[in-house]
């Protein structure tokens, strides 16, 4: 008896294995219901006032002469405020906002800006259509954008 081992196996570290591994498939499995429900929106502060007064400036040389300063459009060009471009836009992402932006705008000279130039411009209309604002600039990376949801009211 002395000198040997117990030949039973160790139910215990198996079934803290098992419970650990069972765990984390349910975390993997929720996680993309969870993140749905957690989606950053253009309501939670995704720009800041800093970047946003930039965008102004960016948007009043290149962009105002098509967009009216008002962001009202004109003739062929479409509003960036009102009840028609949230309708547009809503249910898209900041992302799809800012593609459209970078690849096609200005009309005259389409992808001129720069990528800082286009989030710039993209949190001046944000802000011009009264989305509040936070303390982190919008980033220039798209698919962080198109994480941001862009809903035209809070529910």
């Amino acid at each position: 008896m002395f000198g040997k081992r117990n030949s039973s196996p160790n139910l215990g570290g198996e079934l803290v294995l098992l419970c650990a591994a069972f765990i984390a498939l349910l975390y993997i499995a929720y996680l993309p219901i969870y993140a749905q429900d957690t989606q950053r929106t253009v309501w939670d502060g995704v720009y800041n006032d800093t970047q946003a007064r930039r965008g102004e400036a960016v948007f009043l040389e290149a962009c105002s002469n098509c967009h009216g300063r008002s962001l009202e459009g004109a003739d062929m060009t479409p509003a960036l405020t009102g009840g028609a471009f949230m309708a547009n836009w809503d249910g898209l992402t900041v992302g799809d906002l800012f593609d459209r932006i970078r690849i096609s705008m200005p009309a005259d000279r389409p992808g001129s800006l720069s990528r800082q130039e286009d989030a710039d411009v993209v949190a001046y209309i944000l802000r011009f259509n009264e989305f509040p604002s936070g303390k982190e600039e919008l980033p220039r990376e798209v698919q962080i954008l198109k994480q941001i949801l862009f809903k035209a009211s809070r529910q």
